[in-house]
This record gives C-alpha cells, structure tokens and sequence, in this order.
C-alpha cells in the first residue's frame, strides 16, 4: 500500500492515473531522481512551479537541482485529487509537503497544483502541470 494515496470523488477515471499520481510524488521526493522525475514529462511538456517556469526535460531537470538544494528531505502527502469530469484526463490536486532544510529547520506547507494527463501507449505523463504553492518564508 503506497503512503501517497489520495482521496477521490465518486467519478470514473483511469486508474493508470492513480497510480502515476503516486509514483511520481515518490519519485519527487527522491533527492537524487532528477532524471527519473522528468521522464514524468513529455519532452515539451510547461512545468510552472510557484512563480518559476520553465519548458522540456532540461529545463525541468535544472528547476529540480535548485528546488533540492536547500532542502536535506521532503515529503509530498497528495489528500485530494479532482478529476475535472468522468474519465477527464484534467486533474486539480490538494495536498501538503514537509520539509526538512539543510539547515535542520523543518516546515510545512499546503499545495494545489493543476495537471493535464497524457497517456501514449499505456504509458502515462504530464503535458501540462502547474504547482500552486506559497513561497514566502515560514514564520518563526
């Protein structure tokens, strides 16, 4: 049983999706997966985090080496998934995710992202993904 399970509505959807869900925060918070974490991608896939963008495998690559080098460990919980309609491949998510700094502060922080599926010979990734997070300093 995976730890980053997250609640659905009553609404069909493709479990290929629920599983790419889990796999990929997993895989997200895995410090060393950099290249693992953009073949989550298709290649020219946008990936906006906060108020950073940027587009393809590259890009993606490089965003997750800055995104890592304050951060000693994380942990993604995705609660809620939102599939936008019976069977969509349009997706609105709700969670949280704790981090551990290097300089041994830890913090938590809510999250929503939006995020558009595409699913190629059974294989499935992101064409689309925006991550919604506040980026101001914890309070002390």
């Amino acid at each position: 049983m995976s730890t980053y399970q997250s609640q659905y509505p009553d609404v069909p959807y493709d479990p290929l999706y629920k599983a790419f869900f889990e796999e990929f925060y997993q895989v997200s918070d895995n410090p060393s997966a950099h290249e693992e974490y953009a073949q989550y991608f298709v290649p020219d896939t946008p990936l906006v985090m906060g108020q950073k963008k940027c587009v393809g495998h590259q890009d993606i690559i490089a965003l997750r080496h800055v995104m890592w080098s304050a951060v000693e460990q994380r942990r993604h919980s995705p609660l809620k998934v939102f599939p936008f309609g019976p069977n969509s491949n349009e997706f609105m998510l709700y969670g949280t995710v704790d981090y551990v700094m290097k300089t041994g502060e830890s913090c938590s922080k809510d999250w929503a992202a939006r995020a558009v599926l595409n699913k190629e010979d059974g294989k499935v990734r992101f064409s689309f993904y925006q991550v919604y997070l506040d980026t101001a300093p914890s309070p002390k």
